[in-house]
Parts: C-alpha cells; structure tokens; sequence
C-alpha cells in the first residue's frame, strides 16, 4: 500500500513539474508578450496557478516524507490500524459497512476508502473485533460496531492457491 501510495505520489509531482517547468513559464512568457501585466488576466492567472503547482509540490515532498518514515512494523496486527480493511454493523439500521482505512492521498470513495483523519477514521483506530464506536457526522451521530478486519499485514500475505 505505502509503495502505490509513493508510486501514485510521484508521478502527481512529475506532471505539476512538467507544468511548472515547461507549461507556465510559455503561458507566462506569452502574457508578457501582451503588454501591460497590470491587467492582464493570463498573466495573473498564470502566476496564481504556478504558486499553487508550487505549494502542492511542497505538501507531495512532505507526504512523500512521511511515507518513507511509516514502519510497518509498527502498524498493529491485531487492532484496527492503518491499512486495514474493516467491516462494521451500523448498530441504528444494522447495515454492514466496509471501510479501508488510508492516508488523504489516497482516498477512493468507490472503493470505500476513508481517511484515518476523518472522524470515522480516528474513531476505528485501534479498535478490535466487538468494540463499538460512536462518531459525530454533519448528518448526525452513529455508532458501530466493528464485526471483523484485516490487517495491513494480512492484506498483504502472499496468496496461496489452495
């Protein structure tokens, strides 16, 4: 997970560089070419998108560093932790939910992802099987129960034909 997580990351930075270097600095140099800066859109428009490529070059690095300092080893195996898979009992309505517990970055909601920052997120961490939680949401509060998970260390063991 953390490598397609590095992998996914990288490869955002290396477009946002191709733009900083190679496509703002043309759109940059053609709205120059137009005269006046003081009231020149392009050339305005142009600026404000290079500091934005320049500041989320800025926050990849840092989650870039953070990646590389995540220790598997210390991802927990027998708690909810990061990288797990973890199905829940909405004890309201009795629904079973999956969520898959990730970093921001790598948020899919198709695929049920959630962030460990978010409020269900921080509230699964570290539970185990049986344990309840109650999260307040925008639409209101819930409470779950946590029915069964896989850990990142489960998820990933090498399958075996069988």
């Amino acid at each position: 997970m953390i490598e397609e997580l590095q992998q996914k990351i990288g490869e955002e930075a290396e477009t946002l560089l191709h733009e900083l270097n190679v496509i703002l600095p043309g759109e940059i140099e053609k709205a120059v070419a137009q005269g006046d800066l003081r009231e020149n859109s392009e050339y305005t428009a142009a600026l404000e998108r290079q500091g934005f490529v320049r500041a989320r070059l800025d926050y990849l690095a840092r989650r870039m560093s953070q990646l590389g300092e995540i220790d598997i080893e210390h991802v927990p195996t027998d708690r909810v932790g990061f990288g797990s898979k973890v199905r829940v009992r909405d004890v309201a309505d009795d629904e079973i939910e999956c969520f898959n517990l990730t970093i921001g970055d790598n948020i899919d909601f198709d695929n049920n992802d959630i962030s460990m920052e978010s409020p269900i997120g921080r509230a699964l961490l570290g539970k185990k099987k049986g344990e309840s939680v109650s999260v307040i949401l925008p639409a209101g509060a819930r409470e779950f129960e946590v029915i069964g998970f896989e850990t990142l260390h489960d998820l990933q063991q090498p399958r075996t034909a069988g």
